[in-house]
């Protein structure tokens, strides 16, 4: 296909890190799939609190300026690469991109790639793909949760935590969730036992249980509040750091915050090296995907993981166990708001205020 007749779409740019002010909107060339990959037009592209890092410059593994953000998208497949053997045109599927997806049209891997059926919200669906798997695999693939164990997850009235509520019922686990106060009423609807942290102490309040705490701790704030986690633990108990969020300051980048939560993330990781009964893990969902690749303009280098699992085929199968919960109506994700494509900026500003609303969701 010459230049001339080369297809068009929109894509959003971050051209330098800061606020959603750096959001900006272009028309650029639409990419055509290499080896292996697909190209896929998108019905819905997320919104999270981790594309504000991105945005910002405080996301481990963040690539450099100009890129797309985005991190997951629901799609349907226009166009195969060589090599590709399992989709067809027209399927509709869901990819974890880390970056790249708030476009008209992205290319990823088909290894990547996970069917969607037709007849489901793409808004919807999108949700599990960051949010309720980020939840799903902290319990069952990180902590390895049993029916009856106590957890507790901080920012409980978050979309994570929201999730980690609705799928911790689903289970049987008796949850508590930190949350302000306005937040209660939301965090006991959910069946979780809120834990005001702006006028109660939650290790005070968790050491008051059965056993002086509780079995896991999900804490996606990091920094001291990691330190104190790890404390109220039970014999056996479990804490699993998978957030940075003191590291993202009205929206930006906070340098002090980052020095915090490593020396917090250090000293905690000796803590759980060096006792006999309590261990500490860290998650990353990108962890899962060796090979990981989005292409909205030619190729990028893959984002560097660390240890922990790393098995692709565990992303399909968590996200066929979310669909078939969804279909069942034990899990309910909650469209906030969707927009179009050239209101990246207004759904960045909305992220803060809409934590406890649901999700936000670009709709090209």
């Amino acid at each position: 296909m010459s230049s001339a007749t080369q297809e068009r779409m929109k894509r959003v740019v971050v051209d330098h890190f800061g606020g959603p002010e750096v959001l900006r909107v272009v028309e650029d060339d639409a990419p055509r799939p290499g080896p292996g990959e697909v190209r896929v037009r998108v019905l819905a592209a997320g919104v999270s609190f981790t594309d504000a890092q991105l945005r910002a410059g405080a996301y481990l593994g963040v690539p450099k300026p100009p890129f797309t953000p985005g991190y997951d998208l629901v799609g349907i497949v226009e166009q195969l690469g060589p090599d590709c053997t399992r989709l067809r045109e027209g399927d509709r599927i869901a990819a974890l991109t880390v970056w790249g997806a708030d476009a008209e049209r992205v290319c990823v891997l088909e290894e990547n790639a996970v069917e969607v059926p037709a007849d489901l919200d793409p808004a919807e669906v999108v949700s599990l793909v960051l949010t309720y798997m980020t939840a799903y695999q902290l319990l069952h693939r990180t902590a390895k949760v049993k029916r009856g164990e106590t957890a507790l997850v901080h920012g409980a009235a978050g979309r994570v935590g929201t999730a980690v509520l609705e799928l911790g019922a689903v289970v049987g686990l008796r949850m508590y969730g930190t949350c302000s106060a306005r937040d209660v009423a939301a965090v006991e609807r959910l069946g979780g036992v809120a834990i005001d942290y702006q006028h109660e102490d939650f290790l005070a309040r968790v050491r008051e249980l059965p056993g002086k705490g509780v079995d896991v701790v999900l804490d996606g704030l990091g920094g001291k509040i990691s330190l104190r986690s790890f404390r109220a633990l039970r014999p056996g108990g479990r804490l699993v750091v998978y957030g940075h969020s003191a590291t993202l300051v009205h929206g930006h980048k906070s340098r002090r915050g980052w020095i915090e939560w490593y020396a917090a993330t250090a000293t905690v990781a000796l803590w759980g090296l060096l006792s006999p009964r309590r261990r500490v893990s860290a998650y990353r969902i990108q962890k899962l995907r060796e090979g990981h690749q989005v292409i909205p303009r030619g190729s990028r280098r893959p984002l560097p993981v660390g240890g922990g699992p790393r098995d692709p085929e565990w992303f399909r199968e968590d996200f066929r166990a979310l669909l078939e919960l969804l279909r069942r109506g034990e899990i309910h994700p909650v469209v906030a708001e969707r927009l179009p494509l050239a209101n990246a900026r207004r759904a960045h500003e909305l992220l803060e205020s809409s934590a406890a609303k649901g999700k936000l969701v670009l709709v090209p």
